[in-house]
């Protein structure tokens, strides 16, 4: 069996209700506290691979409206990966990595159709 792994922050809301549901299934995962592990710039282009820069920069936080308005109003793909690794709070929470797919942020239905 492939194992998951939950990337995000121990403290966040949507953390936490998509932990709740994971063991609610009894679903076995791990869980990767980017705040205090960190993530890799390989770890983010494997990621941008699957499902796009857009869906991992959450645009909605705190952490983004901090940003300067230059490196807000010019970001690509190359500065949205330094952004990520200099701010983890800004990476869209959680990732899920089943091995098979990519889900960003929690939804109850597509975690049933993929875990």
């Amino acid at each position: 069996m492939t194992q998951i792994t939950m990337y995000g922050i121990k403290n966040c809301d949507t953390i936490k209700k998509a932990r709740k549901w994971l063991e609610t299934e009894n679903i076995d995962y791990q869980f990767h506290d980017y705040k205090k592990e960190g993530v890799s710039r390989e770890q983010l282009t494997l990621w941008i691979a699957q499902v796009g820069w857009e869906i991992l920069v959450n645009k909605r936080g705190t952490t983004w409206r901090k940003l300067p308005d230059n490196i807000k109003d010019s970001i690509d793909e190359a500065s949205a990966i330094e952004v990520m690794l200099e701010n983890t709070s800004v990476i869209k929470r959680p990732v899920l990595d089943t091995g098979k797919k990519l889900l960003v942020g929690f939804s109850s239905d597509e975690y049933s159709t993929h875990c």
